[in-house]
């Protein structure tokens, strides 16, 4: 998306020179892409480069600037001059001269460059300050509006106000489920007890799904933020991010920012001179995926194992500690601050009558341009694959698309034209999830899918309940007999009566959305199942079929 302008870039700090020189105003900025797949890839080595090839060429009033994520993963290590609107791709440490000589011939009032649709189409919400400010600068935060937010809440509004507005926005949970997000934080301000909590969920586990991990990598602040003024709304006095521990960045990240906004008033006692307090605290998770879902996560927060309860009782009443909890996952309260900023009715006017706002999604497979976008919506998978994903490598056939992680479903390419709400993804036999999307071409065999998702959700199943712990490894054996053509038409018929059971009676979601993997692929493509048992070959040539004579 192009910058309008007036829009709020951060104020760049004066450029050091170690000359004793008086530095000049910022005239352009390199802003280089310091998130964690840039930061594989020598990022961190072209931000020390780049800066002192700067001062070497004396451009003084030339600012080099880490930043979060710029999206575009594919391409990277990326750097990119916002003040011209070029964007570098596979920067190499020791290739920088092109960098500093398009610095160099930045003038104002110089038409910008057009940017590509990758970037062009999104409209960003919940990633507004990805790849624009320093995440590990609070003072780069407050120079975007940060916090500006958090202190209208807290010293013009109260709090039944501010879950009024939540509730106008219309913004629903984007953890997956789509729960009213007004709706759960006025059930947490109603229900009895002391102290309350909030917990940011940021354990993200989909195979494929990195939109938590970046927003918290590149944008820490307005997660602390939004938390924040949660808190305010429902009465809660201290608060949680759970994170995976294998997100050594965020946990950096998100424990500096929780540091430098405290010493910034923003966080802990008396906040801003008024009567409102609210600490935070980082815990790790151990990886189990199940801890995604809420009992689990409070189980391990609380020092237990993470396994699952039955419900009710609802967090909202009964959760930390048997306390009134909420619980919202990072991209839910990255879309708080926007909220009460713009206005509810601002929000609910993006999107459709029933998703409102923006959704962020992880963009994985073959898909040309991998990376993390933000649409409206109601965007069609076509736009999202092919106008900002760039297409299907090697310009292969589209097969079908995964959300929803390894509990959604694969989508054919007869909805391609689908726009992507909650209700659609629903209606064709997939969800939401939040927010990965993995395309596939006519080289993926969709039964060795379904096997590679329920291999997944074996090995993680928490094993307390029966029917996911022994179904998903029943389900993963039936598959893996399919694959390798070992398979019988009865088999096929077990494998669908026992994906049923399974989400019926399984205690969580793990388990209950565990056979949405088979639902889809034998909705849309049973052809390959029937070619696997009865013709005994793999059409997408995948599978090592076995060569043992199966009885008919």
């Amino acid at each position: 998306m192009t910058d309008q302008p007036g829009s709020a870039f951060p104020r760049l700090p004066p450029r050091v020179v170690e000359s004793g020189a008086p530095s000049a105003p910022i005239r352009a900025s390199a802003h280089v892409c310091e998130a964690v797949s840039c930061l594989s890839t020598a990022s961190h080595d072209i931000l020390t480069g780049l800066d002192v090839q700067v001062a070497q060429a004396n451009l003084t009033d030339v600012a080099v600037k880490r930043v979060g994520c710029l999206g575009l993963c594919a391409a990277g290590p990326l750097v990119r001059i916002p003040e011209s609107g070029e964007l570098f791709s596979q920067v190499r440490p020791d290739a920088l001269q092109p960098i500093v000589d398009a610095l160099a011939a930045v003038k104002p009032g110089v038409a910008r460059v057009k940017e590509p649709a990758f970037f062009d189409r999104q409209v960003r919400i919940a990633t507004e300050n990805s790849g624009r400010i320093d995440p590990e600068s609070v003072d780069d935060y407050l120079g975007a509006d940060g916090y500006a937010a958090l202190r209208r809440v807290i010293t013009s509004m109260t709090p039944s106000e501010t879950r009024d507005e939540i509730t106008t926005s219309g913004l629903r949970g984007r953890g997956g489920a789509g729960y009213p997000t007004g709706l759960k934080w006025n059930t947490v301000a109603k229900a009895e007890g002391a102290p309350k909590y909030v917990i940011c969920n940021a354990d993200e586990g989909d195979p494929g799904a990195f939109m938590d991990r970046t927003i918290l990598e590149s944008d820490p602040h307005r997660v602390l933020e939004g938390m924040a003024i949660a808190a305010y709304a429902v009465g809660a006095t201290a608060g949680y991010v759970y994170c995976r521990g294998e997100y050594p960045l965020v946990v950096s990240r998100i424990r500096k920012a929780i540091r430098d906004a405290t010493r910034a008033d923003c966080l802990g006692t008396t906040i801003m001179d008024t009567e409102f307090s609210f600490e935070v605290d980082v815990r790790l998770g151990a990886g189990a995926y199940v801890c995604g879902e809420e009992t689990a996560l409070i189980a391990s927060i609380e020092g237990g194992r993470g396994t699952p309860t039955p419900r009710p009782p609802y967090p909202a009443v009964a959760g930390l500690w048997d306390r009134p909890t909420l619980i919202n996952n990072v991209e839910t309260f990255a879309n708080v601050a926007p909220i009460i900023r713009h206005g509810g009715d601002w929000f609910a006017s993006i999107g459709t009558a029933t998703s409102t706002g923006t959704k962020v999604f992880a963009i994985a497979g073959r898909v040309v341009n991998t990376g993390l976008v933000e649409v409206p919506m109601g965007t069609t998978l076509r736009e999202i694959v092919f106008d900002i994903g760039g297409g299907i490598v090697d310009g292969r056939a589209f097969k079908a698309v995964q959300t929803g992680g390894p509990a959604g479903g694969c989508i054919p390419a007869q909805f391609l034209d689908m726009p992507v709400d909650y209700e659609s993804l629903i209606d064709v036999g997939s969800f939401m999830g939040s927010g990965g999307m993995i395309v596939m071409d006519d080289t993926s065999c969709m039964v060795n899918v379904a096997r590679f998702f329920m291999d997944f959700m074996r090995e993680e199943s928490c094993g307390k309940c029966v029917p996911c712990r022994v179904g998903t490894t029943q389900l993963w054996m039936l598959l893996d007999g399919i694959s390798a053509g070992r398979a019988t038409m009865d088999d096929l018929a077990q494998m669908e009566r026992l994906a049923t059971m399974v989400k019926r009676t399984s205690l969580c979601g793990l388990g209950q959305g565990a056979p949405n993997p088979v639902f889809s692929t034998l909705r849309y493509f049973r052809d390959e199942y029937l070619a696997h048992i009865v013709d005994r070959i793999c059409p997408a040539g995948v599978c090592v079929i076995e060569q043992a004579a199966v009885p008919a």
